[in-house]
């Protein structure tokens, strides 16, 4: 496993590490002790960076973590997110009182006295213009509850503003194979400021993996069958808002290319691994194989020139018009 500074934080985290939110729900069956084992098989493969949320199993995926933290002698930093809880989901709510409960309940969940990392969990647009959002994560800081803090984005234009907060640790983005944008301009400014990149919904929720079909299915309780057009929450996080069957196309001739002795996962994690700017990439995984797949992609060789220029071309003739505007 290869590891990368994390922005601000000054952490060395795995360049690929864990996404919680498949083993909190919203994905079909979950199964706990199944869950666990794939957070074990995670850190035997090197992974140090795990990333979770509140709400992902109200709770859950935090408490699963909280567990592997007690077990494990190696040093793992815990990232989660906090705002999601709201109802209604409103900017008014990204409040200095809301916050800090949200984070007391967080550190209730995790067993304990300090968050490594608080990300704002794609708050509305506005909440990037409201400096006293960001004053009451600094206060938390000075308080001890949190070390760091960061921010998870929708759009680009979000992602632009919150660099200019000057202690802004780390900015999570879908940037994957179907999500380009990003690399127009953000990630260089990222890195010019120090602020670390974690790049969720890599494999744009499944779709890049090669697994689907025209006929695959998806659980009453998955989020691939209840929010394809962003019925319960934005719609760009469900197979990064490509509609499902020209992302299988776009996949047919991604898999024309894709480097013998590699998986279609792990030529999708690689090619976003190719971006200097990128801290890391936080596949989930429900099933200990999973994991294991998806870390071996850190020691895959460097994607040639060639493929990185087709991928760029199968991009620009199957999902730009679709997406590269909306986020």
């Amino acid at each position: 496993m290869k590891f990368r500074k994390l922005g601000k934080t000054g952490f060395k985290v795995s360049e690929v590490s864990f996404g919680g939110w498949a083993i909190g729900g919203s994905w079909g069956d979950v199964d706990d002790k199944q869950s666990m084992a794939a957070l074990r098989e995670a850190v035997n493969q090197g992974i140090n960076f795990f990333d979770t949320a509140d709400v992902y199993g109200d709770g859950r995926s935090e408490r699963l973590m909280a567990k592997l933290k007690k077990e494990t002698n190696p040093k793992i930093y815990i990232a989660t997110k906090a705002g999601r809880r709201l109802d209604p989901h409103i900017a008014e709510g990204y409040n200095k009182e809301n916050l800090n409960r949200f984070v007391d309940r967080s550190l209730q969940n995790l067993d304990v006295n300090t968050i490594d990392l608080l990300q704002l969990h794609c708050p509305p647009t506005e909440v990037y213009y409201q400096e006293e959002v960001f004053d009451a994560l600094e206060e938390m800081v000075m308080a001890g509850k949190i070390k760091n803090y960061g921010v998870s984005v929708e759009k680009v234009e979000e992602a632009l503003k919150a660099l200019e907060y000057d202690n802004l640790a780390t900015v999570q983005i879908i940037y994957n194979m179907f999500r380009h944008k990003p690399g127009d301009e953000f990630l260089a400014k990222a890195k010019e400021k120090n602020v670390g990149i974690i790049c969720r919904v890599p494999l744009a929720s499944g779709l890049l993996t090669g697994k689907f079909s025209q006929d695959s299915t998806f659980a009453e309780d998955d989020h691939r069958n209840f929010n394809r057009h962003g019925e319960a929450f934005d719609k760009g996080e469900t197979f990064s808002g490509v509609d499902f069957e020209l992302g299988l196309k776009a996949v047919e001739e991604l898999e024309k290319i894709k480097p013998e002795g590699l998986t279609m996962a792990q030529f999708a994690l690689k090619w976003i691994l190719m971006n200097d700017a990128v801290s890391c990439v936080i596949p989930g995984g429900k099933k200990p194989w999973q994991v294991r797949d998806n870390a071996a992609a850190s020691e895959a060789d460097d994607l040639s020139e060639k493929v990185m220029e087709r991928v760029d071309e199968i991009y620009n003739e199957y999902i730009r018009d679709s997406v590269h505007h909306l986020w």
